[in-house]
């Protein structure tokens, strides 16, 4: 599930590349007071995701801008959907804009059998714990994850894609339900690297890292009822960590209902 917001810009102004923390506390504000503003601090998925506010470039005043926010959970997208048109300002750091509409999306990867591509919108974050390093030949750092980068092959990204995907499952999805790691199949048929890219984000106040990220194209043919399930999991919860900071947003480009 979705909501896709259509913004306007209030003024002339830059496009802020450095959106992520500005974003993420608005959405934040919009859950204050419901029964999510406990997991703001938590080391715990809190279930959504987010684009940037597409297609990103300085602004004129009057321009339009799309949004979208993810969740599985359609009691938080309807407290953010509330207050972005109770109160339609929404000021990215620099960036004023200004909600002009706001519905909701059933993004679905389709019945088993289809077959499609989702993109990641937004860059995807991987680390490799260190005590994962020996499993993957990589050289031990002690006690710093590891950035996924393409000379580390393919194994570990998809293994720690899959290993994320299962805890949002346990939360977010009935536990008499399979999860990911223990189908009989991969979650994606392919994996098409887009770009890697190095970003410094705003992790918490006055505290700033840089991520290396990745951006793909992924192909899949739904193989079962509890596939379908996985994938559109992904879809609302993002794929990687730190997806509450925008990263890991994912889109159909190619299928059966995108966006």
């Amino acid at each position: 599930m979705r909501l896709l917001i259509r913004l306007r810009a209030r003024r002339d102004t830059a496009y802020d590349n450095q959106y992520h923390d500005k974003l993420r506390g608005r959405i934040w504000r919009a859950l204050q007071e419901t029964e999510y503003e406990q997991y703001h601090d938590q080391n715990r998925p809190v279930g959504f995701s987010y684009s940037n506010p597409f297609p990103p470039g300085d602004m004129q005043e009057g321009d339009e801008r799309t949004l979208l926010i993810a969740a599985p959970q359609e009691p938080l997208l309807a407290a953010i959907a509330e207050d972005l048109t109770d109160d339609r300002e929404l000021n990215v750091g620099e960036m004023p804009l200004y909600v002009d509409e706001v519905k909701s999306l059933s993004p679905d990867v389709g019945e088993p059998g289809t077959t499609g591509t989702i993109e990641s919108g937004t860059g995807v974050l991987v680390r490799i714990p260190p005590w994962r390093a020996d499993d993957y030949g990589l050289e031990n750092p002690g006690e710093q994850a590891i950035y996924w980068r393409p000379e580390h092959s393919m194994e570990p990204f998809v293994t720690q894609i899959e290993n994320n995907l299962d805890k949002k499952h346990e939360l977010f999805c009935p536990e008499y339900l399979p999860g990911p790691s223990e189908a009989d199949h991969e979650l994606f048929d392919s994996y098409e690297l887009i770009k890697t890219f190095a970003v410094p984000l705003t992790v918490s106040q006055g505290q700033e890292m840089t991520y290396v990220l990745s951006k793909w194209r992924l192909g899949y043919q739904v193989r079962s009822d509890d596939h379908r399930r996985h994938l559109n999991l992904a879809l609302d919860t993002g794929i990687g960590e730190r997806n509450a900071l925008g990263l890991g947003f994912l889109n159909i480009t190619e299928g059966s209902n995108g966006y």
